[in-house]
């Protein structure tokens, strides 16, 4: 892991309690720093501030992203406003944590991201809604999955809608991948935090919609029906209308 904290005893703190967490930490004190640690030892996960002197946390994940580095970056920040964590998931980061934080929240966002590294599986028929009429039933195998117009290779993490590909974070394929496994199946608030986030945000979170609003806008196209339905009170569903 690669921490990267301006604020030194925040820094100490961190390292401290991720290694008893059992993390290897490698700590720096800048962005500077943390690009040139990241393209000297591939990180598996990345905790960014985005308030750093130089080069900030934002910087560091758009570099990285740009890049081609889809390691997953969870964001530090005291900025609290909605305009300030939208910039922090459009620069390529994947969550962040607002200052003051509970290090065991940092501990559980950490675990989520890392869980994500694997497939996700599709989600059992408890969810809200069905009915394979809604939508065409998924195309699945090994490597690719497709249904709505979409493919996906999971292995190579590279998505399309039609021949048009899609530039895709971490979080967005994932969040797409269970939309597509589950076409036409409603899926509600908590299913989706569970199987992305690993936790549920709690009705007051943005966070979710967020994601969808990005989804979107890649995915649609002038004259092409949309494909992420919102359900209300209950969540989204991928389908063809």
């Amino acid at each position: 892991m690669l921490l990267a904290e301006d604020d030194r005893a925040i820094r100490h703190a961190l390292e401290r309690a991720l290694t008893l967490e059992g993390y290897q930490v490698t700590a720096v004190a800048d962005g500077v720093e943390a690009l040139a640690q990241a393209h000297r030892t591939p990180p598996d996960v990345l905790v960014l501030d985005v308030m750093m002197p130089g080069i900030d946390g934002l910087q560091v994940c758009r570099v990285l992203r740009a890049e081609g580095d889809r390691t997953p970056i969870l964001m530090l920040t005291a900025l609290v406003e909605t305009a300030d964590r939208i910039a922090g998931l459009d620069a390529g980061a994947d969550d962040y944590v607002v200052k003051p934080f509970d290090v065991e929240e940092v501990f559980a966002r950490l675990r989520a991201l890392l869980r994500r590294t694997s497939p996700v599986n599709a989600v059992s028929g408890n969810s809200h809604g069905g009915g394979s009429d809604l939508a065409r039933e998924p195309q699945v195998s090994d490597r690719q999955i497709e249904a709505a117009g979409l493919r996906m290779d999971l292995q190579a993490r590279r998505a399309w809608r039609g021949q048009r590909e899609l530039e895709l974070t971490r979080t967005e394929f994932e969040l797409l991948e269970l939309l597509v496994r589950n076409s036409g199946i409603v899926l509600d608030h908590s299913t989706i935090y569970d199987r992305i986030w690993g936790y549920d945000f709690g009705p007051g979170s943005k966070n979710l919609a967020v994601y969808v609003g990005y989804l979107r806008r890649k995915l649609d196209e002038p004259g092409a029906p949309q494909l992420i339905h919102t359900v209300r009170g209950v969540g989204y569903v991928l389908r063809e209308d």
